[in-house]
């Protein structure tokens, strides 16, 4: 597999996280702080959107698995079909509608469409990984190539979206230090311009929403011309497709798969409730509100750098010891809800990025592994491929929407009241909670169930040779 292939292949993966962490990073303080909805409906969106997005990963890798062999492949033409669909929705997403009644609705809708749109790319496009090349080490490179290029896409979307719509969440009433004497009045002044201000809000964040909308297309069309994917290179001319729903019950009961998926699905869960409340906790709880865009990109480059020091360490220690990393931004993380410090804060958002990176790379890293795995079990049955990442990916995205939906209507309990400089200690707790207690006890966890994860480097090498007798 060439150096050009495997560039090209990451590259194509990087809209996905553009336009997937700009919503992760700031989609909540958008409804909660310009949209203006309340943290109920806030968190009616984020969990609606993010479970049909879940939902609809069964049902593309039923649809895909009964696709037939065309000239540009079989998972190819299903990236390019939902493109140009998936940009609309996500540029309707942002766009603050004329009327109030009805806001819930509209950012419900287009959330849920692209959600939905997503799914339909990242599940035939994480699956191309096996049908790229039958070597076990070309396909862990590829792997990191892309989740270097998804990584770096994760910053670049944080960024352009940090840069651009920073102006709107900064006021300068809310930069003050309030005198000893502080009124309620005070706790009450805007911390953003009026909402009717198109410039403040609309045109800020379509302009975003544009920039990121054209880096999408870009990324597509680099993946196109630049990745040419294979016919199922293991399967004989006389093995059949498995049935999806039988080959759904069966990968339901492969040992392997369902530790890798239980384990990584609440290490996921902990990520996202960090992205989804980072900014949150930085502009009411930690006195941040004017360095949460730099914080996220320290976050996020620190990521990207650390993506092949991961893939180096999995090569030479084990992908399981390699998980190790994910727990180091538990400590770090607790300090900076205790002491919020900048300086602090700017360390802790570099350690979070090296975990970050490893939480990342690692399950899609395995996932390949627990593919063969299965395939030598079932040495005469194809197409599961597309099953196994479809299933992945809907319980990672149904867990990461619970996550936020709870957190959201956490801040709904607790009395969030947007546009204000200041909110209630129970909604500064509560922010804390989110950011350090809560993370560190999923990942906790989920290391813990890793730690029965039975394909080790030597398990792996012996279905390698296996599978290459079989063929």
């Amino acid at each position: 597999l060439s150096m050009c292939s495997k560039i090209c292949y990451a590259i194509g993966g990087a809209p996905n996280q553009v336009a997937g962490s700009a919503a992760s990073f700031f989609l909540q303080i958008y409804l909660l702080d310009i949209a203006h909805i309340t943290p109920f409906h806030a968190s009616l969106v984020l969990f609606i959107g993010k479970a049909s997005g879940a939902v609809t990963d069964p049902v593309a890798g039923f649809f895909i698995s009964k696709s037939r062999w065309t000239k540009i492949g079989r998972l190819m033409p299903w990236v390019l079909a939902c493109t140009p669909f998936t940009i609309i929705s996500y540029f309707l997403m942002w766009y603050l509608p004329p009327f109030v009644s009805g806001r819930v609705a509209w950012y419900l809708t287009f959330h849920c469409l692209f959600q939905a749109l997503t799914t339909l790319f990242q599940v035939p496009y994480s699956a191309l990984t096996m049908f790229l090349s039958t070597d076990q080490k070309d396909r862990d490179s590829a792997t990191a190539y892309r989740m270097t290029m998804e990584v770096l896409g994760t910053l670049i979307g944080a960024s352009l979206q940090g840069q651009i719509v920073a102006s709107a969440h900064v006021s300068p009433h809310c930069t003050v230090n309030p005198s000893v004497n502080t009124t309620d009045s005070w706790h009450d002044t805007p911390s953003i311009p009026d909402p009717s201000d198109p410039l403040s809000h609309q045109v800020i964040y379509m302009i975003a929403a544009g920039v990121i909308a054209g880096v999408y297309l870009l990324g597509i069309v680099v993946l196109f011309l630049g990745v040419k994917e294979r016919d199922d290179p293991y399967a004989l001319n006389s093995d059949r497709a498995i049935p999806f729903c039988k080959g759904l019950a069966l990968t339901m009961k492969h040992g392997p798969y369902v530790k890798l998926t239980a384990s990584f699905l609440l290490i996921s869960t902990a990520v996202q409730l960090e992205q989804g409340n980072f900014v949150l906790f930085c502009t009411h709880a930690a006195g941040l509100r004017n360095h949460f865009q730099y914080l996220v990109v320290t976050i996020l480059v620190s990521a990207v750098v650390s993506v092949p020091f991961w893939q180096k360490f999995l090569q030479r220690f084990g992908k399981k010891c390699a998980a190790c990393g994910i727990s180091w931004m538990i400590p770090f993380a607790v300090m900076l809800v205790t002491i919020p410090n900048l300086i602090l804060a700017y360390f802790v958002a570099f350690v979070s990025g090296l975990s970050i990176a490893a939480s990342l790379l690692l399950p899609w890293s395995m996932l390949p592994d627990v593919v063969d795995n299965f395939r030598l079990q079932n040495p005469h049955g194809k197409g599961h491929e597309t099953i196994f990442y479809s299933s992945y990916v809907f319980f990672t995205k149904m867990s990461a929407g619970i996550g936020l939906g709870i957190s959201a209507a956490g801040l709904e309990f607790t009395g969030y009241k947007p546009g204000i400089c200041r909110q209630s200690d129970d909604v500064i707790l509560t922010l804390k909670l989110l950011i350090g207690a809560v993370p560190a006890i999923l990942i906790l966890l989920g290391l813990f169930i890793l730690l029965f994860y039975p394909i080790t480097e030597e398990s792996r090498k012996e279905t390698k040779l296996a599978l290459e007798e079989l063929r």
